[in-house]
């Protein structure tokens, strides 16, 4: 599960592709809620981007 701004949301995607094999879940985050850090970095998260096994409540 990576947690990706808008500007590395496509890297993400990329990654976890390359990671899994498998076209990812993307789920958009609301702004005023996140208080993720994208993982390449460190803005403000607007993205999950994980499997689909994943469990978005883990994060």
């Amino acid at each position: 599960m990576l947690y990706a701004c808008k500007e590395h949301v496509e890297i993400a995607l990329d990654d976890m592709i390359d990671e899994t094999g498998n076209f990812p879940q993307l789920t958009e985050i609301d702004d005023q809620l996140s208080t993720k850090a994208c993982a390449y970095c460190e803005k403000q998260a607007h993205y999950l981007v994980a499997n689909k096994d994943s469990d978005p409540s883990c994060g």
